[in-house]
């Protein structure tokens, strides 16, 4: 055999062993990822991993997680900052590009209209079509199917009249059953309620509706009534019915009681039935005020009137701008609560966190705007009152854990794993806090500069891009 026929043959044989190199031949090039975020420290609340990595994205998807430099075409420098899930809100009533705009700088990444949701979902998939800024969903609801219903006069969210104080009759329930599976047949994310809004209703009426949430496993997500034998009744029904079921906002419903409602669904939980619930961090809900929940506002001593502000003009009002306020429609603040009240709920690990926000024409509550940089930055930096990677597990895996048995897309987010959707946020852990006011709830949180859905930068450096990524996160359609 000839020298180079020799050669040729243990070329062969390295080529065999992957030392083709060694004969001459290049070695194939590293990987180049769409996006690569260098130097973070990234952190996953599924893997409890927590480390400085290199992550790469491709089509969309987390490609590598490595120890190592990756190439990108794009990379981010995110020394000194916390590269994490992106954000998921199973509460959040402003499902249009303004509210988009504002809870993306927040990181949310997916943003679910969960308790009140909507009376025609196929109708409220098609309206976002377009694309939007940040993956969304929606619940079949039972506010908007008895509002149909008994013919309320609303045209809000919420019922003004015998959608939420009539009752219904057996013909009456038995349309609404039939909105409610229609809406699950076109693929509704969950079943959304509020026995607050609708006092006409019976605990029975919604036993009843959660029976038709408990055929297709839908979970239940719920804005109770009645304190803390409202919550008991509640979950007995759910429990009667085979329905999971979500406690909306706990530290609103709770009030003084938050640690009986703490208790209360701790121990059913503990007795085996599928309970979950959530907090947002501000002392101060709001409302539309013409809801049910006011019905009563001519019983108020005259002091209970400043506890309201309304947000269209900032004003705290009176016995008698109530009254105009009342007449003309619009949302309202209530405050009352107190920081340890709501302290109480964010520390729990019971609570996930979500924020029932909303902006509109510039205007709202600052829980839109700063929900998760205000848990990052006061609740887990100055306060220490819940460790970050149980915060962030509280922000993105366990909703994702919530909606993933109806909804197997949410099974790809909540998690920084290879072929997770790269839905990520960054965010510089010394920093990130809320700027929202009660007088401004506009106003973007400060420290997370990059916020990054399916594979797209949203926002860049602060700012936000003209991306539109965002996708309808639907159960099947049948």
């Amino acid at each position: 055999m000839t020298r180079r026929g020799i050669s040729s043959a243990w070329c062969a044989v390295l080529g065999l062993a992957g030392l083709v190199s060694a004969c001459g031949t290049p070695p194939a090039e590293a990987p180049r990822y769409d996006l690569v975020i260098a130097n973070g420290r990234v952190m996953d609340p599924e893997s409890r991993l927590d480390a400085a990595r290199h992550v790469g994205i491709t089509g969309g998807r987390l490609a590598a997680i490595s120890e190592t430099p990756l190439q990108g075409v794009r990379t981010i420098d995110a020394t000194g900052h916390v590269v994490a899930p992106g954000f998921i809100d199973l509460h959040e009533h402003g499902q249009q590009d303004e509210s988009y705009s504002m809870m993306v700088r927040d990181g949310v990444t997916s943003a679910f209209e969960l308790e009140v949701g909507t009376g025609d979902v196929a109708a409220w998939y098609a309206a976002r079509e377009a694309g939007q800024r940040v993956n969304h969903g929606v619940s079949i609801g039972h506010i908007p199917a008895r509002m149909k219903v008994l013919g309320d006069p609303g045209t809000g969210l919420l019922p003004a009249g015998i959608g939420g104080s009539g009752s219904a009759s057996e013909d009456q329930l038995k349309a609404m059953e039939a909105i409610l599976r229609e809406g699950i047949r076109q693929g509704a994310v969950a079943m959304g309620f509020g026995s607050a809004y609708t006092p006409g209703a019976p605990i029975a009426e919604f036993e009843r509706m959660f029976r038709v949430a408990a055929e297709a496993g839908l979970p239940a997500h719920i804005h109770i009534r009645g304190g803390i034998e409202g919550l008991k009744d509640t979950i007995a029904a759910a429990r009667a019915a085979g329905a999971p079921l979500h406690i909306v906002h706990v530290n609103s419903v709770a009030g003084d009681d938050i640690d009986a409602f703490l208790a209360a669904i701790q121990a059913a939980r503990d007795a085996g039935q599928d309970i979950t619930t959530e907090a947002y961090p501000y002392g101060a809900g709001m409302t539309e005020i013409q809801s049910a929940l006011f019905d009563d506002w001519r019983t108020w001593p005259d002091e209970r009137f400043a506890l309201h502000q309304l947000v269209s003009t900032g004003e705290r009002l009176t016995r008698a701008t109530f009254e105009r306020a009342r007449a003309a429609g619009g949302t309202v603040i209530i405050h009352g609560r107190s920081e340890e009240q709501t302290r109480k709920a964010i520390a729990s690990p019971l609570s996930m966190i979500a924020s029932d926000g909303f902006i509109e024409n510039g205007r709202g509550h600052p829980r839109t705007s700063g929900t998760y940089a205000k848990v990052l930055g006061q609740y887990v930096r100055e306060d220490k009152a819940v460790s970050l990677m149980d915060a962030l597990q509280r922000m993105t895996l366990d909703p994702a854990r919530r909606l993933e048995r109806r909804v197997p897309a949410m099974a790809s987010k909540g998690r920084l794993t290879i072929g997770a959707d790269a839905d990520v946020t960054i965010f510089n852990p010394d920093t990130v806090i809320d700027r929202a006011t009660y007088e401004d709830g506009a106003i973007p949180s400060a420290g997370i500069p990059w916020v990054i859905v399916n594979g797209q930068l949203v926002v860049d450096n602060g700012a936000l891009t003209e991306a539109r990524p965002g996708r309808a996160i639907r159960a099947p359609v049948r």
